[in-house]
């Protein structure tokens, strides 16, 4: 059952083929409360430039254009995510505003100060350096612009058992103090779930 369950974590890490795609349908239902919330906390004007991290299979986004008619960036390792994302968002993608790649958010592809907003959902925990990924983060933000960093509680990871290995848990204060590491100034902690989700509000000064 342990070869099984780290298979299913690594999945949600990195999805993957068909049981890629299932995993990814699955966070679309467990995580529906993360994407909301994002989207209503993220002050995104018509044109302007958002990254989201680990777009999985273009839920996130797909939203928030509906909301925003936003030009909508992602980095994702997975190939397969990205194939599907583009296919879910093939509105935006006809109209130009679709720009989707594969690679590492602790290696970003952008110029300083591009984006409005960078969001993630529960991708922290398998970035190869934390910091790394965050300082990238800031250096792409536009001034005043905020990085919305949506995760589960450690003490609710710990309940799941596909979670035993490969991922990386977080208490608040832990991510506060990265992100002061990184080079943020305002950094807010906000509810989700109590005791259950919530969401770091990295803001570039």
């Amino acid at each position: 059952m342990s070869k099984f369950t780290d298979y299913i974590g690594s999945q949600f890490g990195n999805p993957r083929g068909f049981v890629g795609k299932v995993c990814c349908v699955i966070m679309n239902v467990i995580n529906n409360a993360m994407y909301k919330n994002t989207v209503a906390l993220m002050d995104v004007q018509p044109g302007e430039k958002v990254l989201d991290i680990g777009y999985g299979n273009g839920y996130l986004l797909q939203l928030l254009y509906k909301k925003t008619k936003a030009d909508l960036y992602g980095i994702d390792i997975s190939q397969d995510m990205m194939n599907q994302a583009t296919r879910r968002n093939a509105t935006a993608a006809s109209n130009g505003h679709l720009h989707l790649q594969v690679g590492d958010c602790c290696a970003l592809p952008f110029d300083d100060k591009t984006f409005a907003a960078v969001s993630s959902i529960n991708t922290i925990y398998f970035w190869s350096d934390t910091v790394k990924g965050l300082s990238e983060i800031r250096r792409v933000l536009k001034s005043g612009a905020a990085f919305y960093n949506v995760v589960y509680t450690k003490e609710w990871l710990d309940k799941l058992s596909y979670t035993k290995k490969g991922f990386k848990k977080f208490e608040p204060e832990q991510l506060m103090d990265f992100g002061r590491e990184a080079g943020f100034e305002n950094i807010q902690i906000k509810d989700i779930v109590k005791g259950k989700s919530f969401v770091v509000i990295y803001t570039k000064a």
